[in-house]
């Protein structure tokens, strides 16, 4: 049949070039591109998830970003912090050097207090200059702000913290168990010493002879008949700093206590000659305390040892604080209860003589203090939310503030009271004071370095890894889906090209197709 109005194998040609031209344009814009999803039409469903995948991927290769410049961050507080150490270690020799009084003159202690002087400006000058693109690091900008601290808290340090929405969070803690001290009353009837008979010529029971011992060491003590128990007293509290074991007057006998709360601290008794004191006065005797006041002696007796019986030594411990604090069982050491967890690393003190005992705490619940901001927040995610935000607090180590100390007197000190005309001063101030703050400040410097040392390698470092590995497997994830396969890609060009130039040989074909009806007009 020949028709010359309507050539059908034209428009079918037509059609199918058209096709085969659509297929070589987009297969040379996979090659051209290297993607195979160039626009939305080109796979709908494939487009939403590359392009999910690639906001993924930006996410976290920020927040690797955010992770190295975290790491610069606290590489500079480390810097600073490394230079506070070493004057710190030079002040504690100086204060060594000076408590050697009979080997140095007065001349040369006013020059040490000079430069320990000189340390101390230079300390609160690290601690005012150390910063990064002018935000100060040492000097309490990155602390926590907190209001509202609980009569029962004597110190705390919050170390880190995640804040809700509103900038807040409520330190809830929740006393179950009292810290003690450990202790005997030690009763000997009377106000002073009665031994019982005079003395024999060997001295064997003419005297009182008792070794008291605890968590810093042990000293023999010999008393003779007569002695008045403020001289007692005096007696054991002079070996105070070797012994860790205060003594303080109470009726007809003393109270013998550890000067620390806690199961570390110990006070043993070991009487080594009674002095006939069994016999001559009825309630002598070593005495426990009551479970809940270390102020009271038990009169259960069980609880009461005859000084006779007392030459095997008796001990008794102390006991640790015990505590929830906002939910988590708190980790304690004498009255100070510690949690470290993701949102919340907190460090409390509830030293306070609010308990039925003039050293005990008070059972039951309190709010501790409120966090109101504050610290230093670092985005180690990609997704932004309280989970992704790892959040430290950096300590002000500016010398009014470093190495709190208190002594038995209640007198809390800093480093900032070892400079000239201060009560610690090394011309002539409280030498053996002054160390001890010194020492506090090591303490809490080391600390701060060792905190910061472990956000650097535990949780940026594992940071790094992890995001790092999840931006790899995002990337391939997302290639998978949107990049073009070259393989695939160049041979389909092959066969796009050799369809359209045969459908452009058939278009020809069909187009001279109609001539043919010329034929039958003669």
């Amino acid at each position: 049949m020949s028709r010359i109005n309507t050539n059908v194998a034209s428009q079918i040609a037509q059609r199918v070039l058209g096709q085969n031209n659509k297929s070589l344009n987009s297969t040379l814009e996979r090659l051209s591109t290297g993607l195979r999803i160039n626009r939305g039409k080109d796979d709908p469903a494939g487009l939403i998830a590359s392009q999910n995948l690639r906001a993924e991927k930006a996410a976290t290769q920020t927040a690797i970003s955010n992770a190295e410049r975290a790491d610069q961050v606290v590489n500079i507080a480390e810097g600073g912090l490394d230079e506070v150490s070493g004057l710190l270690n030079e002040l504690q020799a100086l204060v060594t050097q000076t408590a050697n009084t009979a080997g140095l003159s007065q001349e040369e202690k006013e020059a040490n207090q000079l430069q320990i002087d000189s340390i101390i400006q230079t300390i609160d000058r690290v601690a005012s200059s150390t910063s990064f693109q002018g935000l100060k690091l040492l000097n309490g900008n990155l602390d926590y702000t907190t209001e509202g601290v609980d009569a029962n808290v004597g110190s705390f340090q919050v170390n880190g913290a995640k804040l809700n929405f509103q900038g807040t969070r409520d330190v809830e803690v929740v006393v179950t168990g009292s810290a003690q001290v450990a202790g005997f009353f030690l009763s000997f009837g009377a106000s002073d010493l009665n031994l019982g008979g005079a003395a024999s010529d060997d001295g064997a029971g003419s005297r009182f002879v008792v070794e008291i011992a605890g968590s810093r060491g042990a000293r023999e003590l010999s008393f003779a008949s007569g002695t008045s128990l403020n001289d007692i007293v005096a007696a054991v509290n002079s070996f105070t700093e070797v012994t860790g074991v205060k003594a303080t007057a109470s009726g007809t006998g003393l109270n013998l206590k550890s000067t620390a709360f806690g199961s570390d601290e110990f006070v043993s008794v070991r009487v080594v000659d009674a002095g006939s004191l069994n016999t001559a006065q009825a309630t002598a005797g070593v005495y426990k305390f009551e479970a809940a006041d270390t102020n009271t002696a038990s009169t259960a007796g069980a609880d009461r040892t005859l000084f006779s019986a007392a030459n095997n030594k008796i001990t008794d411990l102390g006991q640790n604080v015990s505590a929830t604090i906002n939910g988590i069982v708190a980790t304690t050491k004498g009255t100070v209860a510690r949690i470290n967890t993701d949102f919340l690393d907190v460090e409390i003190n509830l030293k306070s003589g609010t308990g039925s005992g003039a050293e005990a705490q008070r059972l039951g619940a309190l709010t501790a203090f409120t966090i109101t901001g504050g610290g230093a927040d670092f985005q180690l995610a990609g997704r932004v939310d309280i989970a992704g935000k790892v959040s430290l607090g950096v300590q002000n180590v500016q010398v009014r503030n470093l190495g709190r100390s208190v002594d038995e007197s209640g007198n809390t000190y800093f480093l900032a009271d070892i400079s000239a005309g201060s009560d610690l001063n090394v011309v002539n101030g409280d030498r053996s004071k002054a160390q001890d703050v010194i020492g506090a400040a090591i303490k809490e410097v080391a600390s701060l370095r060792g905190r910061l040392g472990a956000f650097q390698k535990n949780t940026i470092g594992a940071t790094i890894r992890s995001l790092g590995i999840a931006a790899e497997n995002t990337a391939a994830a997302e290639s998978v889906i949107r990049d073009a396969d070259f393989a695939t890609e160049t041979a389909e060009l092959t066969r796009s090209q050799i369809l359209s130039a045969s459908a452009q040989q058939i278009l020809s074909l069909a187009n001279q197709q109609p001539q043919s009806a010329l034929q039958l007009l003669g």
